[in-house]
Formats: structure tokens, sequence, C-alpha cells
């Protein structure tokens, strides 16, 4: 498995591939190595399945992401892609420090609901030193506190149909002529119900800072980091992509980027 992944990560960082891997990470520019059909890419999707088959079928559905101790958090989390939103709710909510926040849960479950931060904070929770990972080539480790996206689901009751955990998020990635897009990623069940998975609404024994997702943002230990969505508006269950945005499954996988980035 170390193999694979540091195969992976190296090609990504190295050489022309670099420029893949900062096109992964979520820049402006896009490069000839994204377009379907050209052997890089190819080589990333062979990777990105060969990587989701070893976590799958030989490391299970509950195989932990490493844990780190306190002494081992060297240096403040380091922010990435949309540090500050600008959508209007977003900002409002901000000025009120995110007193009126809700967190909506539908889509295809029995028993939608609201939740607001602070009821999200009595919730059971989890915390857990982890290292973030991006495609970039960069990692930090960070002490993180949330409740178990697998509670909210099951107060939530998926239907049979569900397949996807969609998270619909307030930050507004520039769309060029089309305008503004809303950003958004995904995650199958199995990875939704990872005893890792949480809604972080704390950072390193604090309130989440808003360049690093607040008032909510998930932790998905064992992908790279462009999965781990920030400023969660909504989350919806949903049996397939089709009808969302690109059909992807994710602002970035609508543009290029593989759907799965187990590590």
């Amino acid at each position: 498995m170390s193999k694979v992944i540091f195969n992976r990560r190296r090609f990504l960082t190295l050489g022309g591939a670099g420029l893949v891997g900062t096109t992964l990470a979520g820049c402006d520019a896009f490069d000839s190595f994204a377009r379907p059909g050209h052997p890089v890419r190819d080589f990333l999707i062979g990777a990105n399945e060969m990587t989701m088959a070893v976590q799958r079928t030989l490391l299970g559905s509950e195989a932990l992401a490493k844990e780190f101790s306190e002494s081992e958090i060297r240096q403040g989390m380091r922010p990435n892609g949309s540090t500050d939103p600008n959508n209007p709710d977003y900002l409002a909510l901000r000025e009120t420090d995110f007193s009126q926040y809700s967190l909506e849960v539908g889509g295809l479950v029995d028993n939608p609901g609201r939740y607001s931060l602070d009821a999200l904070r009595n919730m059971p929770s989890r915390t857990q030193i982890t290292r973030h990972d991006c495609v970039e080539g960069w990692s930090c480790i960070a002490k993180w506190t949330g409740v178990p996206l697998g509670l909210i689901l099951d107060e939530a009751q998926p239907r049979s149909n569900a397949n996807y955990v969609v998270f619909h998020c307030f930050d507004i990635y520039s769309g060029g002529l089309s305008g503004g897009v809303p950003y958004y990623e995904s995650i199958d069940m199995v990875d939704a119900y990872h005893p890792q998975t949480i809604l972080a609404y704390g950072m390193n024994d604090a309130a989440l800072p808003v360049a690093n997702g607040a008032p909510l943002r998930v932790r998905v230990e064992r992908q790279l980091g462009y999965k781990m969505a920030k400023y969660i508006q909504r989350i919806e269950l949903v049996e397939s992509f089709a009808d969302l945005h690109g059909g992807k499954g994710g602002y970035w996988e609508d543009r290029g980027y593989e759907w799965y980035a187990g590590i």
C-alpha cells in the first residue's frame, strides 16, 4: 500500500506531472495533461482505481488513517482553495459569528432536518489529530473536532437508493462567461460512515477559522484534501450525480479531477 501511495504522489509532484498536481489542487489554469486521452491522465486514472481497490478490498471500510500526537502539530493549518467567501448569505452569517447558521440535511432521506451550530456542538463528538495531504505536495498535521457524519445520517435515515452524500457549499468559484459556480463535493456511503469522517467545527482546540472553512467542513481522512469541502451550507443524499452541475460529483471533478482521491 505504501509503495502505491508513494509512487502516485511522486508522479504528481515531480516534473511535468507536477503541473497536473497544480491543476488538481484547485488552480485556475488547466493544461493539456488533464485532457481525456492524454497518457498522463490515463496514468492518474489507473492509480486512482488501484488505490480505491486496495483501500476497499484489502484494508476494509473501517481501516483508520494514521493519527498523531499533539507534539507533532508544529504549525497552524495551512489554508488553501477558497479562504474568504463573498457569498452574501455567508457574509450575513459571519457577521453574527454564525449564531444563525443551520445545516440542512435532505435529499433521499426519510427524516430531513436542520441543525444549528450549537446543536451540532452538543452532539457526541470525535477529536482526531490527522495529516492533511494536498495533491500539490504539501502536508500539515492538525487537530480536528466535530460530529461524526454517520450520526447525522442515522438521524436522517437514508433511503435504500441513497448512494452518495453531497456537500453544497457557500463559496462561489469563478465560472467565466457563465458566471459564478457554487462549490460542491461528494463521497459515497462507505466513506460517509467511516469513523474518521466528521463534520468539523473545531480546529486545534479553537473554533474553526474562516480561512479553514468555518463554520463547518468535512474531514475525510483517507482522501486527499480537495475532497474535504469547506463552508458547508447543506447536505443532500442522492442516487447519482447526473442532475448535479457537471455530473461528475464535485466542482473540480467536473473540470477533470478524479472523483476518488484515496491515499
